[in-house]
This record gives C-alpha cells, sequence and structure tokens, in this order.
C-alpha cells in the first residue's frame, strides 16, 4: 500500500521526532530548504533532492529559514494510518506515548 501526502513546515518550525513501526517514508523537497534527521545524522535538502526513511528509524524534518519548507511525503507499508506513529520529542503537546502500545 502507498499514499502521498504535501507536507508544509513552517518558517521556524519542525516536525515531532518520530518512527513508525509498519511504514517507511520517502521525502521529496519541492520548495525551501530543510534539515532532515534519520537516526543520529543531520543533512539538510534543498528543491527537488529526497531521502529514504526506513521503517523503525527516528526521524524529523525541520525547518530554520524565514521561508515555508513544502515537502512530498510518499507512505509506503503494511499500514499507512496515523496512530502509526511512536513519538520521542514534540513541541506540540501531543502525547509521546500516545499509541506505543497500539504498535507493539
Amino acid at each position: 500500500m502507498y499514499k502521498v501526502k504535501r507536507l508544509v513546515v513552517n518558517p521556524k518550525q519542525k516536525l515531532s521526532l518520530q518512527l513508525h513501526h509498519k511504514r517507511s517514508e520517502h521525502w521529496t523537497v519541492v520548495q525551501g530548504e530543510a534539515i532532515v534527521t534519520i537516526a543520529d545524522k543531520k543533512q539538510v535538502l534543498r528543491a527537488n533532492e529526497s531521502i529514504y526513511i526506513s521503517m523503525m528509524t527516528k526521524h524529523r524534518l525541520e525547518n530554520v529559514t524565514d521561508k515555508p519548507v513544502i515537502i512530498v511525503e510518499v507512505q509506503v507499508g503494511s499500514y499507512l494510518g496515523e496512530d502509526d506513529i511512536e513519538r520521542f520529542d514534540d513541541k506540540y503537546g501531543r502525547s509521546i506515548t500516545q499509541n506505543i502500545e497500539q504498535n507493539k
């Protein structure tokens, strides 16, 4: 199964540090510049660059610029529900442990 999403990360914002138990993701930057963390490594991605995030790998996307970053995300796996997220750090107040039990 697969799902394609358009993500917009506003200036000076970041996604949760998270992982997925049942899917991998491919991110392609279509506008802006993003800092991507995969496991313990960070790298900068610019427009027309992409990266693969394997299942069970902690990852995060940050926008440290003053312009929005637009990403095309392709999710691939046996289950694509939003409850397949294990969060480790989230600045938006979502429960870090919200889905851990469901994913075991």
